[in-house]
């Protein structure tokens, strides 16, 4: 394919709703931090280390989050990433890098001393006589774990991004630009096969953890020091700025969709051919070092494959319009940030109590999601101030 890409046709104009949002994008976000919901609740009962444990765990938790997790997070910063290369187009380079301050650094910080510290409280609830004594241990700025209580936790998601949109302020003035024509036009004929569009992005990725990974393994990474992390979601969040880029190669995600989900349920089948391996159900002839080093392979092909799959369905089916949609849209920030700490502090109660896990599970669930949307409705959206600590902008007159 010799075809040189047009000013016109390099607008993403083709994939968006008359009212110029991107609905299948907003759909996928609450389809995600919905997942998130769900998942961290999970970790309550699975056999994975986490703050605070159930009195009794189950391995068919982890079943289906061990997929997900390797989806949830990539999904969310693929989606953040096109969402950049929009909001760029709609503003000032000045006028960009002020909304990321606001909208990412400045709930990082205000997270980081009020919502985030109740986690640690309850983890560590038998060494305090109440919240507020505990409280006054934030304010020494000791690191989490090492005896201090300064920690971001799951803001680590809004550090990364808010990291990741300066990185990538020089890509998305360039994709922006008639320069830049000739690069999508390879890259178009690089990744718009179903092929290419599979396997290029997944080597890729798998090359760099080749080379970082043995200087960052996964025990002993630290968010701030694990550059193999930081290059694994950095790719994704470039990813999705580049797939939106090209409008020719979103439609051909969209257009593949039935070659991506086949891919997927196929890469699933060593995923979990390794994994119960580990949970003793089967067995194979290697050695646990080699099965580990192919799950880990196998791993990265199946965040990517999975991941462009959504995306591909998503576009297909989710680019449609609802009523309460961007009211949902509008406090799926907030929610993001309250809901580790919610079902953390709601968990510890609900897990004393004699109930079936399922029964724990699912009321753990509930609960964190009315008190999310309570906290949200009452004491968030009315107000300017919080709206502003939330990341929100300002309410409207």
């Amino acid at each position: 394919m010799n075809q040189q890409l047009t000013t016109n046709e390099l607008r993403p104009s083709f994939a968006e709703a008359s009212d110029g949002r991107r609905h299948d994008l907003d759909w996928l976000r609450v389809i995600a931090i919905a997942i998130l919901l769900l998942f961290h609740t999970g970790i309550w009962f699975n056999h994975w280390v986490w703050h605070v444990k159930n009195n009794e765990l189950s391995y068919s938790f982890q079943y289906w989050m061990v997929w997900s997790h390797y989806f949830r997070m990539p999904l969310l910063l693929f989606i953040s990433g096109a969402g950049r290369y929009i909001a760029l187009g709609k503003r000032t380079l000045s006028q960009f890098r002020t909304e990321r301050f606001k909208r990412l650094f400045v709930p990082l910080i205000f997270g980081m001393l009020v919502i985030v510290p109740p986690q640690i409280y309850y983890e560590r609830i038998g060494q305090y006589i109440n919240y507020w004594e505990f409280y006054k241990t934030v304010f020494q700025f000791k690191p989490y774990p090492e005896g201090g209580s300064l920690s971001w936790h799951h803001l680590w998601f809004i550090l990364y991004l808010f990291i990741y949109s300066l990185m990538a302020i020089p890509l998305l003035k360039y994709l922006r630009s008639p320069n830049s024509e000739k690069f999508r036009s390879k890259l178009l004929r690089l990744l718009g096969s179903p092929a290419g569009l599979l396997f290029i992005p997944s080597f890729f990725i798998l090359v760099t953890q080749i080379f970082l990974r043995p200087y960052f393994p996964e025990e002993t990474h630290d968010l701030m020091k694990d550059w193999a992390y930081f290059t694994f979601y950095f790719l994704f969040f470039v990813m999705g700025i580049i797939c939106y880029a090209i409008p020719q190669l979103w439609q051909a995600i969209g257009n593949n969709r039935k070659h991506l989900l086949i891919t997927t349920i196929i890469s699933l089948i060593p995923f979990y051919i390794c994994y119960f391996y580990f949970r003793d159900l089967i067995i194979l002839p290697w050695t646990d070092d080699q099965v580990e080093t192919i799950f880990d392979v196998v791993a990265i092909f199946v965040s990517w494959f999975t991941l462009i799959t959504i995306i591909a369905f998503g576009q297909h089916y989710l680019n449609r319009p609802h009523r309460w949609l961007s009211k949902i849209s509008d406090g799926l920030y907030p929610f993001y940030i309250l809901h580790q700490s919610v079902i953390i502090a709601i968990g510890y109660y609900v897990c004393q109590w004699n109930w079936s896990i399922a029964a724990k599970y699912w009321t753990i669930c509930f609960l964190t999601l009315i008190s999310c949307v309570v906290i949200y409705v009452l004491l968030i959206r009315p107000f300017n101030a919080t709206r502003f600590l939330f990341g929100m902008k300002k309410k409207s007159i």
